[in-house]
Parts: structure tokens; C-alpha cells; sequence
């Protein structure tokens, strides 16, 4: 009787001893697999839940995407039926079967910064407090999605990009109680977009744009400035009114606001001009150290008519140059 079961007890031994050896090489395989991006993660048990026993049947046989894809299909439709707790949460669950596909992640963010969060503000049924109220935590409840999304993706310049683009847009700044705090966030959030390889220019000078609205970072931002202003190609409007807020700032003993506006502008008229619309710009709290000095001064060398001043026209509520 024993010899009979003998081989298959040997047999069986050898293949658990093989799956103990094997355990721990697979383990490390996988482990690598999912760092480099190649494995997805299990399926969570509450995201299998929300998707139904079909969908986590194709999303377990790879097809995570197709599942994603489905799913976002049907956030637009929440989208259009104004539902926002659906529309957020169903990009949670998309973002949970495609963690790598940077588009969710801005769409889902879209979605609660700017749709959600206008709605709320337009929605003439709630009281002004809880208006505010809604559209304050919609705007928040963007970011975090995309703050999230920079963890899962880090370094990925789309999303640091949007991020910056969020922190900076005027429309939202009241959402962001701490300013200083939120200029330095988008600050670094275009900094890393700058530095991946072959960014686009203006992300370092948008770094700029950050920086120099940061109360103590003021040294920082000029030695930047500098730095771009050495290239004639970064020589945008915005970018030489804050090399010259920076300039006049820091040397302010030093420097005459109107000859040096003159000097990186070019001309009486285009520094006047250009320095003008950047005054005008006051939503945007750009430092303005100089700038209505500069502004007096050029007003009385072109004979600038009194009612005609910079200074009597309305600020401008938008970003009339780069």
C-alpha cells in the first residue's frame, strides 16, 4: 500500500518544493514589473464592486483600458446631466484602472476646477455662501485629483503643467487661501514641467512668472530673470516687465525706473505701452515695484494727455500677452 502512493507523495513534494523556490523569484519579477510600469496593479476589491462582475472579468484578463475607456464614456454623460459626485467618482475609478493615462487625470481635474466649480457658482437656487462655498471645494477637489495624479505619474510634464496653470489662473485664486504658498506650489509644479527633456521655453519662464509673485523669494526669481533674459527668445512682454520689476526692486537706490524701462524695452513708446497693459494686469498680483514711477515719468516725456493716463483706465481682467 505504501509503495503504491509512494511515488505520487514524492511527486507532489517535489512540486510544492518547487513552487516555495519559485515564490519569492516571481514575487521580485512581479514587483519589478509593476515598478517599471509594464504589470498593472491588482484590481482593488471595491474598484471591482463599482465596475460590475463584467467589466472586472475583462479588466482581469488585461483589458483595463476598455474598461477605462467605457467608463469615461459614461462620465461625459454624467457630465452633461450636471452630476458631479457621479462624474468625480467615476474618474476615481477610471484613474484606478489606468493610473498611466495622463488624460484622465487632467479631464477628471478639468472636470471639478473649472465645470464643476462654475456651475456652482452660477447656480442662482443656493444661497451666495454655500455658492461660494461649492465652487471653493470643487476647485480644491481639482487640484488634489491632479496633485494625485502627479504622485501615480511622477515627473510627468503634462500634469505639472496643468497644475501650474491652476495655481496661477486668476479665477481661482480666491480658492487658495494662501497665496504665497500657492505661487511657490506652481512655481516648483512648472519647474519640474521645465525640466523634462525637450520642454517648450515658456515653462520656465511661466516658473518665472510664479516665482516672482513668492513675498521671499524675490532673489531667487531675479537670479532666474537674468538667467532668461540672456536669451533674446525669452524676451516676451511679460517676461521683460518682471526682469525690470525684479531689477528696479533690488536696486531700487540704483536704478531710475525710466531710463532702465527704456533700456529693456527699447523705445519711450514701447516701454510706456508695454508697462502699461502689465499695470493694468492687477488681478494677475504680478509685482509692480517701479512700474508707476516708470509710468509718471514716460507720461510727462511723450506729453501723455492727462485724461488719457494709464492710471484713470480699468484693470484688465485677462493675460493680454505671454
Amino acid at each position: 500500500m505504501m509503495k503504491r502512493w509512494r511515488r505520487p507523495l514524492i511527486v507532489l513534494a517535489a512540486a510544492l518544493l518547487a513552487g516555495a523556490l519559485r515564490l519569492p523569484l516571481e514575487s521580485a519579477l512581479t514587483a519589478q514589473l509593476r515598478a517599471a510600469g509594464l504589470l498593472a496593479a491588482p484590481l482593488p476589491v471595491g474598484t471591482r464592486d463599482k465596475i460590475g462582475q463584467t467589466s472586472a472579468a475583462v479588466a482581469l484578463g488585461g483589458l483595463r483600458t476598455l474598461v477605462a475607456t467605457f467608463l469615461n464614456l459614461r462620465a461625459y454623460t454624467y457630465f452633461t446631466e450636471t452630476r458631479w459626485d457621479d462624474v468625480a467618482s467615476t474618474f476615481d475609478t477610471i484613474v484606478e484602472l489606468a493610473p498611466q493615462t495622463i488624460y484622465y487625470w487632467q479631464t477628471g481635474a478639468w472636470h471639478q476646477a473649472y465645470n464643476a466649480s462654475s456651475y456652482y457658482r452660477n447656480d442662482s437656487e443656493l444661497p451666495p455662501l454655500r455658492r461660494e462655498a461649492a465652487w471653493r471645494a470643487a476647485v480644491l477637489k481639482g487640484r488634489e485629483f491632479l496633485e494625485r495624479g502627479i504622485r501615480s505619474n511622477p515627473g510627468d510634464p503634462k500634469l505639472n503643467t496643468y497644475l501650474g496653470y491652476l495655481l496661477t489662473d486668476h479665477y481661482k485664486s480666491r480658492a487658495f487661501r494662501d497665496a504665497d504658498a500657492t505661487f511657490l506650489a506652481a512655481a516648483q509644479a512648472y519647474q519640474l514641467a521645465a525640466d523634462a527633456p525637450d520642454a517648450l521655453p515658456f515653462l520656465r519662464r511661466f516658473q518665472l512668472y510664479a516665482l516672482a509673485r513668492v513675498a521671499d523669494r524675490q532673489t531667487e526669481a531675479l537670479a532666474l530673470a537674468r538667467q532668461l533674459y540672456q536669451n533674446p527668445g525669452n524676451r516676451t512682454p511679460t517676461m521683460q516687465c518682471v526682469y525690470f520689476v525684479l531689477e528696479v526692486a533690488a536696486n531700487a537706490d540704483l536704478i531710475d525706473p525710466q531710463q532702465f524701462a527704456v533700456g529693456v524695452f527699447g523705445t519711450p513708446e514701447k516701454a510706456y505701452a508695454t508697462l502699461a497693459n502689465y499695470w493694468l494686469r492687477t488681478s494677475e498680483r504680478l509685482p509692480v515695484d517701479g512700474v508707476a514711477k516708470a509710468l509718471k515719468a514716460l507720461e510727462a516725456q511723450l506729453a501723455i494727455a492727462s485724461d488719457k493716463s494709464v492710471f484713470l483706465q480699468h484693470p484688465l481682467h485677462y493675460a493680454a500677452d505671454e
